[in-house]
């Protein structure tokens, strides 16, 4: 029914066996070692350098702390909004960023609007809003990275103690074991316990630097336990089950509020789009009414009613368990 030459089925399959080829040469000569040092960021640290004390303080100056642990700059709420969004690029490189995209939205504004005002307000927002709501962004992102990682983190250090392992070397078979960023928080604890701060300062500064409503949970445990005494490993494991439990009922919320979601989406962009496809096929057709001062009103009256309903739809369908 069709003409196949098989000249390109020999081709093709001389090209498969090259890239298998590759791909056992590979394999066979790659370092194990150095896939576990990319594991987490502080294997990879400790991998280039050897002192337990000058990982740790690389770690700390990375997340915008001092090197004895304490915050950089005297705004505690900016500091810890930094620490918990878990940037690691530093101080020069965030405010060159934000002086990039100050520079940029100036331009941009300037280049597409030629209104100096509407420019400057640009730049403001690219100053102050921006920043604060993208760190919020990677701080929620990374926060539900730790919680879907942390019931498996209480998991392995549940089957250490129960193999004899004392807490401290539990602690170090997560930061071993498990990736970012889970991995290199506790490996964090492990080197803080390990240079003088005791067990639960050391779990208290890793709520601080991670946040979330299941870790609350797990510093109680351990507080409880270090002055009460118990079976750490009972509490741990029973603390896994319920964690994992608000993790399913979390995603099971999620499941069933997929629907609203979508629609709320569609609802929202459909003014939106509708008006970009009309303004792209019509460009004169809101020309008579654009510059009218009583069309801003509205336009922003009509925003800021969506944005009242795009939000009590997003507390209806979000809320702490």
């Amino acid at each position: 029914m069709f003409d196949f030459n098989p000249v390109y089925l020999f081709y093709m399959l001389v090209g498969v066996s090259a890239m298998m080829f590759a791909e056992g040469v590979y394999l066979l000569f790659y370092n194990k070692a150095s896939y576990r040092k990319n594991i987490n960021r502080r294997l990879k640290v400790m991998d280039a350098k050897t002192d337990r004390e000058s990982v740790l303080v690389q770690l700390r100056r990375e997340r915008g702390l001092t090197s004895g642990g304490d915050y950089r700059l005297p705004l505690i709420n900016l500091n810890q909004l930094l620490l918990q969004s878990g940037v690691s690029i530093g101080f020069g490189r965030l405010i060159l960023f934000i002086l990039i995209g100050m520079a940029a939205a100036f331009a941009g504004t300037m280049v597409f609007d030629h209104s100096l005002k509407h420019a400057l307000l640009a730049t403001l927002f690219s100053w102050l809003v921006l920043p604060i709501l993208v760190l919020k962004f990677l701080r929620s992102r990374r926060q539900k990275k730790f919680g879907a990682q942390f019931a498996d983190g209480i998991d392995i250090i549940v089957r250490s103690l129960r193999a004899g392992h004392p807490v401290p070397v539990a602690i170090s078979m997560v930061a071993h074991e498990m990736a970012d960023p889970i991995g290199s928080e506790f490996g964090i604890v492990v080197d803080e316990i390990t240079y003088g701060a005791d067990l639960e300062t050391a779990m208290r500064n890793l709520y601080f630097r991670v946040g979330g409503d299941d870790l609350p949970l797990f510093v109680t445990a351990i507080a409880i336990q270090g002055s009460t005494g118990g079976n750490l490993g009972e509490i741990l494991e029973n603390l896994s089950a319920v964690i994992r439990q608000r993790f399913k009922m979390r995603r099971k919320i999620r499941a069933l509020a997929a629907e609203g979601r979508a629609s709320a989406l569609i609802l929202s962009s459909l003014p939106i789009l509708m008006f970009a496809v009309i303004q792209f096929m019509v460009p004169d057709f809101y020309a008579s009414v654009w510059h009218d001062s009583l069309t801003k009103v509205a336009l922003a009256a009509a925003g800021g009613w969506m944005g009242i309903g795009n939000f009590i739809m997003y507390r209806m369908v979000n809320f702490r368990i």
